[in-house]
């Protein structure tokens, strides 16, 4: 489930561009000094006097247009706190076009990433105003998980299967125990003792969809151990079959989530929904000079960086994490999700700050769901077109961090009750993965034993 957005945003930009046309028009032809066509003796405007208000009318269109321009300029790069962040996105270029340093591309694209992913979640809530609470919510959460998808898209097409895997677990873990767990941990602080209890009919939703993922992930691990025909090739086929057909058991779940949440029970969500946007529109007030169209337009730029972060990240992070003495397991699942899920992880701790811990909870929990039950299994799907052999195996020790993330999530939303001990507990869970996994190196390859 993901946040509902406040409305209007959308509307009241289009309603400010139109209403800034008109009022130039307007001011244009009252003005004092402003051009009047005059008519001869047989009723025909003189020629000269036309030209000159057309003139006049388009040279105010095109300043109208360059502080349209300006405005929107101000409110995508300096509406957000992440605004000196920007500043890596040419140094990433600069870094190499220039050949400064595998590591210098990697620390650049990877600081820019998080600005960018902010500002995307900042447009889509533009876009998604239209759409109503719900759909709209779920169209939010799908375009913050773009710096994931991308960065996965290209882990393929360049067939890194272990950052590709790596990164999509440590985005759902992020979003569970890090995401989930600060902003329970900082909304408890702030509101203890007047804490809302939360809806947990939401949550179980979330929660079984991600029940149906892990074992997804569980069965092509363990049928590598019971598999009697001792034939590694054979075993690793039919762990690829299974995977493949578990990804379209994903694909269908999620889309009967959606369905469950925007049509047949659509009330269940939609309750607090309508709450909660009337008191968010009551609380922004003002008017966004970002319409529909230069929203979804600023996206599509957005997206076009991303991407072209995300593929020096991608090729630069092997030698970025022997250059920092890094592991490359810990910056794939650690330091990418983190810098992945910044607009996630700011989102949720202001509403948990406000009391909305319902939106928290569709935040972190709908964006995880999305990214095991949507994102994985179209990455894989993906790869079998291409002829990619990619499964669903994460390894022993990646697979148990998925299981006990999601257990203990489940264990931690069990009741309507929430407060920081719940937060601090799920953090912890975080720092403890994140421990272990800086901690332990690459295996080593296993020496030859001579006869």
């Amino acid at each position: 489930m993901a946040p509902p957005q406040s409305g209007g945003g959308a509307e009241a930009g289009d309603l400010l561009e139109t209403g800034l046309l008109a009022a130039a028009a307007v001011k244009e032809e009252a003005a004092p000094g402003a051009v009047k066509t005059t008519t001869s003796t047989s009723g025909r405007l003189a020629d000269g006097d036309e030209d000159e208000g057309a003139a006049a009318r388009s040279s105010s269109r095109v300043r109208l247009g360059a502080r349209l321009a300006a405005a929107q300029l101000q409110e995508v790069f300096l509406g957000t706190r992440l605004f000196p962040l920007f500043s890596a996105v040419p140094l990433a270029v600069a870094a190499q076009h220039l050949r400064l340093g595998r590591a210098w591309v990697f620390v650049f694209s990877l600081i820019g990433l998080a600005p960018l992913a902010e500002r995307v979640s900042f447009l889509s809530e533009h876009i998604a105003e239209t759409a109503g609470p719900t759909a709209g919510g779920i169209l939010n959460a799908t375009c913050g998980n773009v710096p994931e998808l991308i960065i996965a898209l290209f882990a393929l097409h360049k067939e890194k299967m272990e950052i590709l895997k790596w990164s999509l677990l440590g985005s759902i873990l992020s979003n569970l125990l890090l995401v989930l767990g600060s902003s329970l941990l900082c909304g408890g602080l702030a509101n203890t003792g007047k804490e809302r209890p939360l809806d947990r009919r939401q949550a179980d939703v979330s929660i079984g969809l991600l029940m149906l993922g892990v074992l997804c992930h569980i069965l092509p691990l363990l049928s590598k151990y019971t598999n009697g025909t001792g034939d590694s090739i054979s075993s690793s086929g039919s762990v690829l079959e299974l995977s493949r057909l578990s990804a379209i058991v994903m694909l269908a779940a999620y889309f009967g989530g959606l369905v469950f949440q925007l049509k047949t029970h659509r009330q269940i969500f939609e309750q607090e929904d309508s709450s909660e946007s009337s008191s968010t529109s009551s609380d922004d007030g003002g008017s966004s000079v970002i319409g529909f169209a230069s929203a979804v337009i600023w996206l599509i730029g957005m997206t076009v960086v991303i991407a072209v972060l995300s593929n020096y990240v991608v090729t630069t992070i092997e030698e970025a994490s022997e250059s920092l003495g890094i592991p490359l397991r810990f910056i794939s699942i650690i330091l990418l999700p983190i810098v992945g899920n910044a607009a996630e992880h700011a989102g949720a701790i202001i509403f948990a700050f406000k009391n909305k811990i319902d939106i928290t909870l569709g935040i972190a929990l709908g964006s995880a769901t999305q990214i095991l039950l949507l994102v994985v299994p179209i990455i894989l799907i993906v790869s079998w077109v291409n002829g990619i052999p990619m499964d669903l195996d994460l390894n022993l020790l990646e697979t148990g961090s998925l299981v006990m993330t999601v257990f203990t999530t489940a264990f931690t939303l069990q009741d309507d009750k929430w407060h920081y001990l719940k937060g601090f507990n799920l953090t912890l869970c975080y720092i403890v993965i994140a421990v272990c996994f800086f901690t332990i190196k690459a295996l080593p390859t296993p020496k030859k034993v001579h006869a």
